[in-house]
């Protein structure tokens, strides 16, 4: 799928609050097109996976299944399996070849604790989901919650590695989702924006607000999240069961400002400034939405601040 370049502008300027309500009708009707397959695979496992790149939107995304579901009549958990997260010691920890820390990697999360969760929940016992502390980047003891499934319950985990093999090969079972940013944007039959730089935007918008990052650390990081992101994830995506579009044609009209700046702050020289060159012009393409008019319940408040949900 793609954008156009035109359309966008277009609708941008003519109005922008239908501009909007549209792209975030397409994302809700998708949201209930996997609730409906959710259920009809509901009898054979209660459990859902859903993996994708950063920045993609698992987390809302994740949120509003649980949300659909429940609204349904069927009760919905959700786990962000970031709290499985292994603590961090650096003798133990996943190297990348150049030796650093590869915090990308599988092996930072307690699988055999997942496959052990996933096990007594079908089984219907209860489990202590962990909770994990970035700040110290360790586990701390007490869990983040408690869940025991009922009949005909569900649990969404949501995370990046939510469709490796070693955790689908132990349970098949479970229906498997696939979030990313899918569609580009064209100008004249040309790309003039590409897929993954909604989610580099997303990225540098959201660690700035509310991460304390700055704009030249998030493009340091970004080469060890793409490189992380080939090895990691998306090998595993043919594995899905049903796979999301998390862009939204709007949003580089309403991330335009913010993000302009962030990427003008950037100074020449660092890793990955070649794609600097290439998103800030890009972007200045685009004109502008005022933030305030994004829904508090649309997805992309998950990277702007400001929505219904809590992170």
């Amino acid at each position: 799928m793609s954008y156009s370049l035109t359309d966008i502008n277009f609708k941008t300027v003519a109005d922008p609050k239908s501009f909007l309500l549209e792209c975030d009708e397409r994302y809700a009707d998708e949201i209930y097109d996997v609730a409906e397959k959710i259920l009809d695979h509901m009898s054979v496992c209660p459990i859902v996976l859903l993996s994708g790149p950063s920045g993609s939107g698992k987390t809302t995304t994740s949120m509003k299944i649980a949300e659909e579901l429940n609204r349904r009549g069927v009760k919905t958990y959700h786990v962000g399996m970031d709290d499985y997260f292994k603590t961090i010691h650096p003798d133990t920890v996943p190297r990348t070849p150049e030796g650093d820390m590869d915090l990308e990697s599988p092996l930072c999360l307690d699988m055999e604790l997942l496959n052990r969760h996933f096990t007594m929940l079908e089984k219907g016992e209860r489990i202590y989901v962990p909770k994990y502390e970035f700040s110290r980047q360790m586990r701390i003891q007490e869990p983040s919650k408690s869940i025991r499934l009922k009949k005909d319950e569900i649990v969404v985990f949501e995370g990046i590695h939510a469709l490796n093999d070693m955790i689908t090969d132990v349970h098949p079972e479970a229906f498997k989702l696939y979030i990313s940013a899918r569609s580009n944007v064209e100008f004249d039959g040309k790309v003039v924006f590409r897929r993954y730089w909604f989610r580099l935007v997303r990225r540098m918008v959201r660690d700035f607000k509310f991460r304390g990052t700055d704009p030249q650390d998030t493009m340091r990081m970004w080469a060890n999240v793409i490189r992380g992101e080939k090895n990691y994830i998306s090998p595993f995506k043919h594995k899905a069961d049903y796979r999301f579009d998390s862009s939204f044609a709007y949003e580089p009209a309403v991330f335009n400002e913010v993000a302009t700046k962030l990427f003008q702050s950037v100074p020449e020289g660092i890793e990955r400034f070649e794609n600097l060159r290439k998103v800030l012009p890009a972007l200045q393409l685009f004109g502008t939405i005022d933030e305030s008019l994004v829904a508090p319940d649309a997805m992309i408040r998950e990277f702007i601040g400001g929505g219904i949900y809590e992170y």
